[in-house]
């Protein structure tokens, strides 16, 4: 096993190999990796047996601890249909041995969730416990397996009615600069916090990626946007990253028939809706009545899980 750290020369083989992966999806381009470069020490790394590319990581070293990656969702190991067991095992023997050497504590792996996976691709989650790996975060994200929908609660079907009764509409949209501030205003009042993107850094990515990255707005009567939703299309998955409406989108049920639109409408190939984590504090804290609402469509839990494996044993 061959472990290189990655540099711009081999973008385009990173790039092909993510495009070929079982389990990599946009998020793991170098484009979108490298949108926000400046904030991380980047330390992505290539795996080769023999010659042959099995395995990629993109991360990051802070503190003498190394990450897969914090500035993505997910990001754990990207492999393809050619990748064995083995493999992954042979990777993160080298891959501990290497980080001892270097005086590396820690690494903090995010591992992929299985409904991003195109094909079965757990040899990683195997590997973790091989390795005495602990699950130091847990946070619990709401999904529909979109083939076999479970009935909407009689609250959320209410909700979509409401919206209809009112007027309004849903569209597809480029009007960012008007979803942002209502997005903003939503997450200081709830969270006292401000989007993950900035508004140049979403319409920077939606330019790099215009097939996976979707605005969807709702109209009001007077053609007013009061609520939209922002989705990550991968190849299995229609993901909201973010969703918000005004206090007027919120009293007319806005938010519900975003949701409805993107379950019954928008996505009619996709095998599920995420609709994100209800949780803070690396799964310590569950937001109830955010789950509750998320129930109420019919989504059930996916995890994501981040595992650690000390190195200082």
């Amino acid at each position: 096993m061959e472990i290189k750290i990655y540099t711009s020369g081999v973008k385009t083989e990173w790039d092909n190999f993510v495009r070929e992966s079982k389990n990599g999806t946009f998020l793991f381009y170098r484009d979108f990796i490298e949108y926000h470069g400046n904030r991380f020490n980047d330390y992505s790394l290539l795996f080769y047996e023999k010659g042959k590319l099995v395995a990629l990581m993109p991360g990051h070293i802070e503190d003498k601890v190394f990450y897969s990656h914090r500035g993505l969702t997910y990001g754990g190991l990207i492999m393809n249909a050619e990748t064995k067991a083995k493999d992954i095992l042979s990777a993160f023997e080298y891959l501990t041995v290497t980080f001892r050497h270097q005086g590396i504590k820690k690494i903090v792996y995010k591992a992929i969730p299985h409904i991003y996976h195109s094909q079965p691709a757990e040899e990683d989650l195997y590997a973790l416990f091989r390795y005495k790996a602990s699950i130091t975060a847990s946070n619990i994200s709401s999904a529909i397996y979109l083939p076999e929908r479970i009935k909407y609660s009689e609250l959320r079907r209410r909700g979509v009615k409401k919206a209809a009764k009112n007027g309004l509409t849903v569209s597809r949209s480029e009007d960012y600069e008007a979803f942002w501030p209502i997005l903003s205003a939503n997450l200081l009042e709830r969270y006292d916090k401000q989007p993950v993107h900035t508004l140049d850094e979403i319409t920077y990515l939606n330019s790099k990626f215009p097939d996976n990255i979707h605005l969807f707005t709702v109209q009001d009567t007077q053609n007013k946007v009061i609520a939209g939703c922002l989705i990550f299309e991968t190849h299995q998955v229609a993901h909201i990253q973010y969703i918000a409406a005004s206090d007027a989108g919120k009293a007319q049920g806005a938010t519900d028939l975003l949701v409805d639109h993107i379950v019954n409408t928008a996505y009619p190939g996709k095998k599920y809706f995420d609709y994100g984590v209800s949780t803070e504090n690396g799964g310590e804290y569950l937001n109830e009545s955010l789950i509750h609402q998320k129930e109420g469509f019919g989504a059930r839990g996916i995890v994501y899980n981040t595992y650690t494996i000390n190195l200082q044993r």
